[in-house]
């Protein structure tokens, strides 16, 4: 499925995880996130978790470079954001909003209409865009256990149609 978001001369679209240029930016999460938590707080998907058909990974392109990936697993009843990053040459560009614009619309084509995320305490730029885009703070899901340095947010993207 071919979708395209737009923001000035940057494109978001579904890439391979195989990308090289997303390689190095799934090993810069990794490295980030390694660097502010313990690895019992990082819930770092894996590549080869990220290439099952139940995930869309994004990238935002200008031209031939990437400059941010994103991802959200698909479950029955709900979506989760995973691998988020933008990298710090890109930022304040717009390019989180548009990376999860492109996630949520997805969604709610394949009839989801919840989507959550893990972040960490620390992340507070991140936490201020999900914020900002109308994510809500709530308790663990899916597998996830309670963690401090665990923040677990939700959103509602539509009311679902009436049966």
């Amino acid at each position: 499925m071919k979708m395209t978001n737009k923001i000035e001369n940057i494109i978001i679209r579904q890439i391979s995880v195989n990308n090289p240029q997303a390689q190095i930016f799934i090993r810069d999460l990794d490295d980030y996130q390694e660097s502010l938590y313990p690895s019992e707080s990082n819930h770092l998907d894996s590549v080869e978790t990220l290439m099952q058909p139940n995930v869309f990974f994004v990238g935002a392109m200008e031209e031939n470079e990437l400059m941010g990936i994103g991802a959200v697993k698909l479950f029955k009843t709900y979506g989760e954001i995973k691998r988020m990053f933008i990298p710090k040459k890109f930022r304040g560009k717009g390019i989180g909003k548009i990376i999860l614009q492109t996630l949520e619309t997805h969604l709610i084509q394949q009839k989801i209409f919840t989507i959550a995320l893990e972040t960490g305490i620390s992340q507070t730029p991140a936490i201020r865009l999900y914020e900002t885009m109308g994510y809500t703070r709530t308790s663990p899901f899916g597998s996830y256990i309670q963690d401090p340095l665990s923040i677990f947010m939700e959103k509602k993207l539509l009311n679902p149609p009436k049966k």
